[in-house]
């Protein structure tokens, strides 16, 4: 037993200097493709994350934008529809007898004090002609 335990320390040593080993072959590899001859082998993924990234800024710009104007848009509205709703109730009101009789009184008109009656003429009746 003691055997196989010096065997299994022996094993993990040789594997720790080879985890380092690997640690710094990858670290390496990283540092490779951070070079001159990594950024030129990749030009074109690098181009494409430049068009992306400014593509994003352009359309988040563009939102903010649209954003700002909606807002505006909205507030127009909102007036608007009160001025309408000021002016509907006052149409209300000023169609209201009371209120036509009130305006009319300022002009000096009188409300009638009896009912309208239509003038007719009888025209079956012969007329004497003029000679």
């Amino acid at each position: 037993m003691q055997e196989q335990e010096n065997i299994t320390t022996v094993e993990e040593a040789p594997s720790s200097t080879a985890a380092a080993a690997n640690t710094r072959s990858d670290w390496k590899a990283f540092v490779d493709k951070l070079s001159y001859n990594g950024i030129v082998n990749n030009i074109g993924f690098l181009t494409l994350l430049f068009v992306l990234a400014l593509t994003y800024i352009y359309s988040n710009q563009e939102m903010i934008a649209v954003q700002r104007e909606l807002n505006k848009q909205n507030k127009i509205l909102k007036e608007l529809r009160w001025k309408y709703m000021d002016v509907k109730s006052r149409m209300l009101n000023a169609g209201m007898e009371t209120e036509i009789i009130r305006n009319a009184t300022k002009i000096g008109m009188k409300p009638m004090m009896f009912p309208a009656y239509k003038v007719t003429i009888d025209t079956t009746k012969q007329h004497p002609t003029k000679k």
